[in-house]
């Protein structure tokens, strides 16, 4: 099952990351926070600690990280701190995204790191996948 489909099976939030190095993908996550009952068990700073520990590193230099939904602050700091080269997301997120659509946390010049950012892969059907998730809640 794919792991946007499986946040789903499990009740989260259909967000999923990959990090992937020269081609190889070496972690997915989905979004644990009803699973673990804490509100910092998203996906991407799951991915981000999982990366971590598979590169013996903070750093998760030489990757890409994609996610369904634009990144919000908390998630867009760890991508800061954590030194990702670049960040891929599919759709904007107005209510809570921090690279550009709320704030720009990815682009800020006083950070000492700015990752590249491209939104908007697949946009039709991360906002398609996500809506139909919440959806299927009301």
């Amino acid at each position: 099952m794919a792991p946007g489909r499986a946040a789903a099976a499990a009740d989260e939030r259909g967000m999923c990351w990959l990090v992937v190095m020269v081609g190889v993908v070496i972690v997915a996550a989905i979004n644990e926070r009803e699973l673990r009952q804490d509100p910092t068990a998203h996906a991407e700073l799951l991915a981000l600690r999982e990366a971590s520990r598979a590169l013996g590193s903070w750093r998760v230099l030489d990757s890409v990280l994609y996610v369904t939904l634009e990144p919000c602050a908390m998630c867009a700091g760890a991508i800061v701190l954590a030194r990702v080269p670049r960040m891929v997301y599919g759709t904007t997120d107005p209510k809570a995204g921090a690279a550009g659509s709320v704030l720009d946390v990815l682009a800020q010049p006083r950070l000492n790191h700015r990752p590249q950012v491209a939104g908007g892969l697949l946009a039709r059907e991360c906002a398609s996948l996500l809506t139909d998730f919440f959806g299927s809640r009301r």
